[in-house]
């Protein structure tokens, strides 16, 4: 009896460090490059309630709403913010400008009653390589409202709609401007969102004639709630990108290469929604970002649609869940409840990682190399190997290629696989799997992907 217990023993112990074995080999080293790292735990709840503190401060910022006071007014917080990108451009060595970029909007009979001067400010953090013409923009809409949007006179705080969208801008800036970037980033807060797109639309406009190269645009839309009206749920630790399905520009001229390619769900918003994904959770703890396959919410719009419409790379970044008692509502007290869009209802806890995760994307996209150049894919002869060859990037310098790999039907990719070459044979169908590659930076950051073209 002796032996058996001591041979059990033992089979029991080489169990238990077999499983431990095997759980350490399970395990994955997430790699933050220190710099982004840093940035991110500089993000401070107490900044973003400061700011926040002072847009409310302005009583309503409402888009027709007072131009001339110095204290009341969408006037007075477009030149607050404005204030303050020109407080951080004196730490940027004379990167970072601020500016009221402005245009006169005369009045449409719907939302807009009479002539108004839209003004955004704007902040430009120029990269520092001149070759390098890439553009990132990040935004929140900084006017706000009650449940009548032609009402410019009551209180309309907007803490969360869109005071933490603008929050999460502000302090991006103030981190971001003592950094070093190869591309440029453009922080901004639009006017008129609530007036039908009115900035947005503006900025989209002049970025289009202008020629801005504009690889993606992050727009943030109320990001700093945690719970819903009617259903009570509560959660701080998932963020909504909606990405639109198809391309909504050109979708005519390319719709037959979709439809043959098997590209529906690999517009260029749809890849920079799952970049977001990876970057954003691999710097954020205790954050997941959902993907919603939409290109905002049910029947609804946003600052990033302008820019999809002009042709550009751009996602809606929200709160998981929405509190429709605390948007677009009058400030009052009605069956025990309290409705408006007031302070005491933010998360800033949850608003400090949603703009993290800003930080993080941003800073990752602007460090990179930019996108490989000509990627195709080899359809010449029948094979169950699938044969994909590049150029080198137009800007930066390169350690080597990301290719990656998923299944038709998963929504994130499955496989990364490295390579310094440019060119990789792997043993996957084509018949069966999807494909990208992206360049990887010196110091391990990732340009967006390209999908591969036919290569014959």
């Amino acid at each position: 009896m002796k032996v058996q217990f001591i041979l059990m023993k033992k089979y029991f112990l080489l169990a238990i460090l077999t499983t431990y074995s095997l759980i350490l080999q399970a395990q994955t080293t997430i790699i933050r490059d220190a710099e982004i790292d840093k940035m991110v735990k500089a993000v401070q709840p107490d900044s973003l309630k400061s700011y926040i503190t002072k847009m409310v401060s302005f009583g309503t910022r409402n888009t027709l709403s007072d131009q001339k006071s110095k204290t009341k007014g969408i006037g007075a917080a477009r030149n607050w913010v404005v204030g303050k990108f020109s407080q951080f451009a004196k730490q940027s060595d004379g990167r970072l400008t601020a500016f009221l970029d402005t245009v006169t909007i005369p009045a449409d009979g719907k939302r807009v009653d009479k002539n108004i001067i839209l003004g955004n400010a704007v902040a430009i953090l120029k990269g520092t390589d001149v070759n390098d013409h890439r553009v990132f923009v990040v935004s929140g809409h900084l006017d706000s409202r009650v449940t009548d949007v032609m009402n410019r006179e009551s209180d309309a705080p907007g803490a969360n709609d869109d005071g933490s969208g603008v929050a999460g801008v502000i302090e991006a800036a103030r981190i971001m401007s003592q950094y070093k970037f190869s591309a440029t980033i453009i922080f901004v807060a639009v006017s008129g969102e609530e007036q039908s797109l009115l900035g947005s639309g503006f900025m989209a406009k002049k970025a289009k004639k202008e020629n801005w190269n504009v690889e993606a645009m992050l727009n943030n839309d109320m990001i700093g709630n945690n719970n819903s009206s009617g259903t009570n749920i509560i959660d701080n630790t998932r963020l909504r990108v909606f990405s639109e399905v198809l391309p909504s520009f050109e979708l005519e001229k390319n719709a037959k290469n979709i439809r043959q390619f098997g590209l529906e769900n690999d517009g260029k918003s749809r890849l920079l929604a799952r970049y977001v994904k990876e970057i954003a959770e691999r710097y954020v703890d205790q954050l997941e970002v959902k993907l919603i396959y939409r290109n905002d919410r049910f029947l609804r719009g946003g600052d990033h649609s302008p820019f999809v419409e002009n042709g550009f790379t751009a996602v809606r970044i929200t709160e998981m869940n929405e509190n429709f008692d605390h948007q677009h509502q009058d400030l009052r007290i009605e069956n025990g409840i309290k409705y408006g869009d007031l302070m005491e209802f933010m998360d800033f806890e949850y608003l400090r990682k949603n703009t993290c995760a800003n930080i993080a994307v941003l800073a990752n996209l602007a460090k990179a190399p930019s996108m490989p150049t000509e990627v195709k894919i080899e359809v010449k002869t029948l094979s169950n190997f699938s044969y994909l060859y590049w150029k080198a990037p137009l800007n930066g310098e390169v350690k080597g290629y990301f290719v990656l790999m998923r299944e038709t039907s998963s929504p994130v990719w499955e496989k990364k696989f490295f390579t310094t070459d440019t060119e990789i044979r792997l043993p996957y169908s084509k018949d069966n799997y999807l494909f990208a590659v992206q360049s990887v930076g010196l110091a391990g950051n990732e340009s967006l992907t390209v999908v591969p073209e036919i290569g014959r």
